[in-house]
């Protein structure tokens, strides 16, 4: 339960819900009033959104129900996300996506674009959207949607992946825009989309491995414990002999990813001031190496 969480875990939950805020801002902002759509399961609820308003006439003034058919969407998500992926994952996933849908509801959607440009609304919308996303995955949230199901599946099938499923969705999604709309909504959209995946890569850091090297004198396993146990990453070490000093010494290999390096920098100058490390971002990784969404 939330009084259960460390003081820590509370500060990440409400950098996750800053980060909603921000992705509702660009989506009602920029990307409604453009009648454009997103990816994802937020995508779906859209079209089921203008659907609805189209052939039954419904109407809650200016305000889309968009965020709430995404609630209730996930619903059926959230059970498979606590007894599938984790307790903790599944109460950062509803909060998030509860704060989301809050947000949605909240927000004033303009009467009119803010921009006549749609090319303009699509690149404003998709920065602050993927922005905010990003923000909320550094925070330990995640958006649910295809992001549970994803990791339901790579789960079970380990060629599989979560970024491979948003690709089949938002393929179907933009077709369904094809057909239902117009071929102009689907490029919009898929530019708004581009924008929003670079905001997203530039502000999320959990997407960029890191390969480490540590290379310390006193005893190596209170880092590689952490390692193991505090970031979940696999470590190898093997001792070695300084060719200056011709000193022993004990070099220590993990591949964590950027976001994870800033913590284990953090730990080894509590353990040994005098180790010294060196990291290179975007490693090239083969086989089984999770990206963690917190």
């Amino acid at each position: 339960m939330l009084w259960k969480l460390e003081r820590k875990d509370i500060v990440r939950l409400l950098i996750a819900v800053v980060g909603m805020f921000i992705y509702s801002v660009g989506v009602n902002t920029f990307i409604v009033p453009a009648d454009l759509y997103s990816g994802g399961v937020m995508g779906i609820s859209q079209i089921l959104r203008t659907l609805l308003i189209r052939y039954t006439d419904f109407s809650m003034g200016g305000t889309d129900i968009a965020g709430i058919i995404n609630f209730v969407l996930n619903i059926p998500l959230f059970f498979l996300a606590y007894f599938s992926i984790g307790r903790g994952f599944f109460i950062r996933t509803v909060i998030c996506i509860f704060s989301q849908t809050l947000f949605l509801t909240l927000i004033p959607i303009p009467a009119a674009p803010l921009v006549e440009d749609t090319i303009t609304a699509s690149l404003m919308g998709g920065i602050l959207a993927g922005a905010g996303m990003g923000i909320a995955l550094r925070g330990g949230g995640s958006s649910g949607g295809a992001d549970i199901l994803g990791m339901f599946i790579t789960k079970r099938h380990q060629e599989f992946s979560v970024g491979r499923l948003n690709l089949i969705i938002n393929c179907c999604i933009y077709l369904a825009c094809a057909l239902l709309f117009d071929i102009k909504v689907v490029i919009y959209c898929i530019i708004y989309s581009a924008a929003s995946a670079l905001a997203l890569d530039k502000t999320h850091t959990q997407n960029i491995s890191t390969g480490v090297f540590i290379f310390t004198k006193e005893e190596p396993q209170r880092v590689m414990a952490y390692i193991l146990t505090d970031l979940v990453r696999g470590v190898t070490y093997w001792e070695a002999r300084g060719g200056y000093t011709n000193q022993e010494t004990n070099i220590i290999f993990t591949v964590v990813s950027k976001h994870e390096l800033s913590a284990l920098k953090h730990k080894l100058r509590q353990v040994d001031p005098a180790a010294f490390l060196v990291s290179k971002e975007n490693v090239a990784v083969e086989g089984k190496f999770e990206k963690h969404l917190s």
